[in-house]
């Protein structure tokens, strides 16, 4: 995941070499992926070079089969026999191992996509599906820890460290396999600004089982649930890391690593593991992931949680995924510092944790390291990831209660702390070394202090979530208006606002996620939960709410009114390119639609067509389609090959054209100007000229 560090001040990445000498002896001395240096020479020139272009299609899209017979007619043939810096290209290719062909990868890099004119037509594609929440553009390795988590529909699953949300939008597809979901998906992060990140991107993909939660993952609270606290039947630990994976794309990596970065966030890495195992049902599967390739990060911390937790095991899933090309977990390494120098006698090394160090060889016979999951860049044209699938195997853990998850105190103080704490280690040549650890949170003894004034990073203006009364007359207006039957869940529709009144936005929330948000005594900040199905609008007709697009979907099938249906597609393409279309244009082009608006009183319509639903305003004398830009143009370039950015150019340049000539048009019409004669006096020339 590669956030275990502050960022870095800004620097040329033309200027940075692709060296790193401390790093280089330390993975030969390790044998990973080779100890043999010819080899290991050619493993580097892999990590050298630029990262390959490779995406996902959402699965749970209504359009993924249109998106994917694209790819698979259209930009596999224009991207054929292409060429750069004379080299042939290969066309883009579905990755082996993702099911469905729905990832793909383009081995060029993205910077050759963007700037190059050969792609620009593939790189608008990109970008527009991405828009309109079609497509994930997200590292090969990446995709990997989702996939074995093995996410079913009635699964309540936590992502513990989950910005930027690429791998959350893969468990939230995994979960809607199936039509209304039971289950739902908690992600979080601990970072304010990062978690309101997270809530966009996964906004996209409109599901009303998801909530975004802003805690620090090591001391993530319990969640009350009747009678009792809910465990997780899936979760995902993507730990914070060195990111030594990530350095054919993140090139600062190459002039930053060294040796006790790994040490530092080992600690971290070990809490959010343990925590997450708290919080794990019986039976329940963790994945715990690392974009780093460093044992102390992965097969230590493994390691480690086998040997608290006797019930916990490792899962072979060498049957899973078989096209993944992957190496096996080790369980042999060594324990080093910044001068590669090894700490060899654990015993006289009171400082440094047991955590560190490689197993027992009892414990190498229990613990079956080999069964984790090691990916190099140069086994599939990737970056490199550790993953490890844990079980627990017997009776779930009990729950402490973590009342250090609200010590604000501690928060603020870990805030203020820009760079990890220093603690210095006595050697075996009783030279004194410095390392980097992390800033653990400790619990409290006794009655936890009084919350002191939050820092700004604290969501303490969050707006909270009311539930709406069933029976609120803005709610019965909308039932009424839209004919919405009895089946319609208006008993999990919500505001966010503390009187519980719907002022401007009204959200549909999943039965699975009530619960969590009615308990008010609950001691969790949320950022985000729930789809919006009504927006107040300014309007003089029988209801001032309209559908929002990103609810249609879940509101149509309970709704009776307001409902129009058309099969011609063209109309799809003028509401995309025109707004507020009089009726007598509609008629023009389908007087069936026309009568159907003219029929039904100002307001939003519920619009069908082939398949697909879209809020359709109705007004005095015209319509308009009811969605964003991003929808718009999805739909004009896969429906019609029409790129409306590039149309809103040409036609903004046409008008520049034409009113540049109109004024040189009107300056050679204009009569010229008398001449001042030469003999006159300076200043009145002057005026004459002027």
């Amino acid at each position: 995941m590669g956030r275990g560090r502050s960022r870095a001040p800004r620097t040329n990445w033309q200027d940075i070499k692709k060296e790193n000498a401390q790093w280089e002896d330390y993975y030969l001395t390790q044998g990973l992926p080779t100890s043999d240096k010819d080899e290991f020479e050619k493993y580097k020139e892999s990590c050298r070079a630029e990262l390959p272009v490779t995406f996902r299609i959402t699965g749970t899209s209504k359009d993924v089969v249109d998106i994917r017979e694209s790819m698979e007619t259209k930009y596999i043939q224009k991207l054929a026999n292409q060429t750069w810096d004379d080299k042939p290209i290969d066309p883009p290719k579905p990755l082996p191992f993702y099911p469905n062909k729905l990832a793909w990868q383009v081995n060029v890099g993205k910077q050759i996509i963007r700037r190059n004119e050969k792609f620009s037509e593939f790189q608008r594609f990109l970008v527009v599906e991405t828009n309109a929440g079609n497509i994930s553009r997200q590292e090969l390795v990446s995709m990997i820890p989702p996939l074995l988590l093995d996410v079913q529909p009635h699964h309540a699953v936590l992502d513990t460290c989950a910005s930027p949300g690429s791998k959350t939008t893969q468990l939230i597809e995994a979960l809607h396999q199936v039509p209304n979901p039971t289950g739902l998906v908690i992600a979080n992060d601990s970072d304010y600004k990062r978690s309101h990140m997270l809530t966009h991107q996964i906004k996209r993909l409109n599901s009303p089982n998801v909530m975004v939660t802003n805690h620090d993952a090591q001391m993530y609270p319990r969640i009350s649930i009747g009678n009792g606290y809910l465990k997780f039947d899936r979760i995902l630990c993507d730990v914070p890391c060195t990111g030594d994976g990530t350095m054919r794309k993140n090139i600062n990596v190459w002039k930053d690593w060294k040796v006790s970065n790994g040490h530092g966030l080992h600690n971290l890495q070990l809490n959010i593991a343990t925590r997450s195992v708290h919080l794990l049902k019986q039976q329940g599967r963790l994945v715990y992931s690392t974009c780093s390739l460093n044992p102390i990060e992965n097969e230590a911390v493994v390691a480690q949680l086998l040997r608290q937790f006797p019930n916990l095991k490792l899962v072979d899933v060498s049957a899973e995924l078989p096209d993944l090309k992957r190496s096996p977990g080790i369980s042999k390494w060594k324990v080093q510092r910044n001068d590669t120098k090894e700490w060899r006698d654990l015993d006289n090394q009171d400082n440094l944790p047991r955590s560190w160090f490689r197993p027992s060889d009892d414990e190498v016979a229990k613990y079956n390291l080999e069964r984790c999951i090691r990916v190099y860049p140069n086994q599939q044209n990737s970056g490199g990831f550790f993953i490890a699938v844990l079980e627990l195997d017997g009776e779930p853990i009990e729950v402490k209660d973590i009342l250090a998850a609200e010590n604000f105190k501690e928060k603020r103080k870990a805030a203020e702390e820009s760079e990890p704490k220093r603690a210095k280690i006595q050697t075996d040549s009783n030279e004194t070394t410095t390392i980097e650890t992390d800033t653990k949170e400790t619990k409290p003894e006794g009655k936890p202090e009084k919350a002191p004034k939050l820092p700004r990073d604290i969501p303490a203006n969050e707006d909270p979530f009311s539930f709406l009364d069933p029976q609120h007359p803005e709610l019965i207006s909308c039932i009424d208006f839209y004919g919405l039957d009895e089946k319609f869940p208006k008993d999990t529709l919500i505001v966010r606002n503390a009187t519980g009144e719907p002022t401007r936005t009204i959200y549909y929330v999943a039965p699975s996620l009530s619960p969590i948000l009615k308990n008010k005594e609950q001691k969790l900040k949320v950022i985000h939960a729930g789809i919006k199905v009504f927006n107040a609008q300014r309007n003089d007709g029988e209801c001032k709410w309209r559908v929002q697009i990103e609810g249609i979907s879940m509101l149509a099938p309970f709704a009776h009114k307001r409902i129009i249906k058309t099969s011609n597609i063209e109309c799809i393409k003028a509401f995309c390119l025109e707004t507020f279309i009089r009726f007598e244009n509609i008629a023009e082009l389908d007087s069936s639609l026309r009568d159907q608006l003219v029929a039904v009183p100002e307001g939003c319509c519920i619009w069908e067509i082939n398949d697909t639903i879209y809020p359709l305003w109705r007004g005095k004398a015209s319509a308009n389609l009811m969605a964003p830009k991003e929808n718009t143009e999805e739909l004009l370039l896969r429906l019609f090959s029409i790129d409306k950015k590039k149309l809103l150019k040409e036609k903004a340049e046409l008008e520049a054209a034409e009113e540049n000539k109109k004024s040189e048009d009107d300056n050679e019409n204009e009569e010229p100007k008398p001449e001042a004669p030469s003999d006159l006096p300076e200043e009145i020339e002057v005026k004459a000229s002027a």
